[in-house]
């Protein structure tokens, strides 16, 4: 069982800021891993995009579905998710972002809607990249 990722919802869903926010279920193997960054806490809320590190940031369109949830992307769709506080074992919460599937390369992350890279990860097939957003 996979948990879709907040870009892949129904059309007419509406956006839900709770959803995902609980343990995520990664469905990796094969050229497809995942990403998970600690984020600051003041990023909690914000979205953050991801693009391969050799697309060209002004045309890049992640596939160009429409998901339909109606808000603006500055540069077309990009996929993107929450920064969202996630439970650990011991009763505390992380603030992260979750990317569950991830086809092996490497990727820049961005502020959504903005050409502001903020960091790169190479993500390897199988694998969780794990990293963490620069102070």
């Amino acid at each position: 069982m996979t948990v879709p990722a907040p870009h892949d919802r129904l059309p007419d869903s509406p956006e839900n800021p709770s959803a995902g926010s609980g343990p995520v279920v990664l469905d990796i193997g094969g050229d497809v891993g995942a990403v998970i960054v600690t984020m600051p806490t003041a990023m909690v809320g914000k979205e953050v995009d991801i693009v391969p590190a050799d697309a060209d940031l002004a045309s890049y369109d992640g596939g160009g579905h429409d998901h339909g949830h109606g808000h603006g992307h500055g540069h077309g769709h990009r996929p993107h998710v929450a920064v969202i506080r996630r439970p650990l074992p011991d009763g505390r919460e992380v603030p992260t972002l979750v990317y569950p599937e991830v086809v092996e390369g490497r990727y820049r992350l961005l502020h959504k809607g903005t050409d502001d890279v903020v960091m790169e990860v190479d993500v390897v097939g199988g694998q969780v990249t794990e990293a963490t957003w620069p102070a």
